[in-house]
């Protein structure tokens, strides 16, 4: 098992207070694992922004609850890790995972690919109603 150098994390409502919140856990972080190259801070924490935004702005409740956001991340000796979570969700998206842009006409649709563009690796997982992103950025 991969060592686990810093941690943070966040769960509640999904709303613009989250977005700050996890702004403030990423802040954390950096002040805990300095050693991470700014670049890599910045492209890795826009992710996961933008990762966490496109839920509070899209996510639509399986049910009755609300959605809840949950956001994981850890700096391991190579490699910064995210596990963005959209609990009590409906599926995103149909089985296509590839990001593409959108027209330069379009005003939304470029989130997923920014996010690749942005870490090494994107995954998807959904399971007991929760739809999970996984991001990694190798540094």
């Amino acid at each position: 098992m991969t060592e686990v150098i810093a941690h943070r994390g966040f769960h509640g409502p999904s709303n613009e207070d989250a977005i700050e919140a996890i702004h403030n856990e990423l802040d954390a972080l950096w002040d805990d694992a300095s050693f991470v190259p700014d670049m890599d801070r910045m492209t890795f924490a826009t992710a996961v922004i933008e990762a966490a935004a496109n839920i509070v702005q899209h996510a639509v409740p399986v049910a009755e609850k609300p959605v809840e956001i949950d956001v994981d991340i850890s700096v391991r000796p190579a490699r910064l890790v995210a596990r963005v979570s959209a609990y009590n969700a409906r599926e995103p998206f149909a089985s296509d995972m590839q990001a593409s842009m959108p027209d330069s006409e379009a005003e939304s649709g470029r989130g997923l690919a920014l996010i690749e563009a942005l870490v090494t690796t994107v995954t998807f997982e959904r399971q007991d109603g929760t739809n999970t992103w996984v991001l990694t950025r190798n540094t």
